[in-house]
């Protein structure tokens, strides 16, 4: 019997819904393995949580970890990433609602819809037209830089608003099926590294959907806002620590950045006292991109998938890996 405990808030109904045989699944709602009872973790071989991650030799039987999330950097500098415990993200459950956020918000910088809802009367003609004439978004150009599942479906709906798409993704492929919901890949120029100046520089919309490592950490610093094309807008789905925040804000302040949509930040929430907040050119929304409609199915289907190949010895989806830090 392959036991798996589940520290999150699942209905009963989900819960019951994982049915694999040779399974059981349990329910402790924990934060913090200290908050998981001592002989229930001893006899856990699969873990579901966020962040009750497991000391080592607490968990003796523990062979997988199934994070709530896409990213896995909060493991980092844990007894489980130091482990040989497999440890899996739902990757891919979101692709589609967060890259319809970042079209939303591509779309509505270019029809000023910041400023027109901070309109407090019927302005005339001459300021309709000189201040809210739409910007062109056919033959724009958007930079993606992470350009996997995410990346590809951003850019597959920026096509067919007819955008130039340059996506930047590291070379060659990741070892281990990953799981998918997005369509078939969109053309386009798709460049490794070393091709970021060049596409910082072409690029009208800048979105960043890359995972936050070491490689990544501030890849966005000083001296990449330099190479940016002056003016253009950066939309972050991605994560906070990805960007050097003060950076950001110098070359938001000397138009370098003509404008900052941000859906993550270093620290979160975002403090009260953040410059951000009083920036006129930011909007900010509070990490609520990558939210998808019927969420608890998806992660099920995933999740009841990856225990069907534990039990048949075939090798997990999203299986994270620990070199490359995603």
């Amino acid at each position: 019997m392959i036991n798996v405990l589940v520290t999150l808030d699942f209905d009963d109904d989900w819960l019951a819904a994982v049915t694999v045989p040779g399974v059981r699944v349990r329910k402790h709602l924990a934060r913090a393995a200290d908050e998981i009872p001592a002989e229930l973790l001893a006899e856990t071989d699969v873990l579901y949580t966020n962040t009750a991650f497991p000391r080592h030799g607490a968990a003796p039987r523990l062979r997988w970890v199934q994070l709530d999330t896409s990213g896995c950097d909060h493991v980092k500098g844990t007894d489980l990433w130091d482990s040989e415990v497999d440890v899996t993200t739902i990757g891919g459950v979101s692709p589609k609602p967060l890259a319809e956020w970042v079209l939303m918000m591509i779309l509505a910088h270019a029809h000023h819809l910041p400023h027109i809802i901070g309109l407090d009367h019927w302005p005339d003609l001459e300021y309709r037209w000189n201040r809210l004439m739409p910007r062109m978004i056919p033959g724009s150009t958007v930079g993606i830089v992470g350009y996997g599942r995410i990346g590809q479906e951003i850019g597959r709906l920026a096509h067919a608003f007819g955008m130039n798409v340059i996506g930047m993704r590291r070379g060659g492929t990741r070892a281990g099926e990953r799981f998918s919901e997005i369509a078939d890949e969109t053309p386009a120029e798709v460049v490794g590294p070393a091709g970021l100046p060049g596409l910082l520089a072409r690029s009208d919309y800048l979105v960043l959907t890359v995972p936050h490592t070491d490689e990544t950490h501030h890849l966005l610093d000083a001296e990449a806002f330099a190479q940016l094309k002056p003016g253009a807008v950066v939309i972050n789905g991605a994560r906070g620590g990805v960007v050097d925040e003060d950076a950001l804000l110098a070359a938001l302040r000397s138009g370098q950045v003509g404008y900052l949509i941000s859906d993550v930040f270093a620290e979160e929430p975002l403090p009260e006292n953040s410059p951000f907040w009083s920036e006129s050119n930011v909007l900010i929304t509070p990490h609520v991109a990558g939210f998808a409609p019927g969420y608890h199915d998806h992660v099920r289907v995933l999740f009841t998938e990856n225990l069907r190949r534990l039990v048949e010895g075939r090798p997990l989806l999203n299986l994270v890996d620990r070199k490359a830090g995603y």
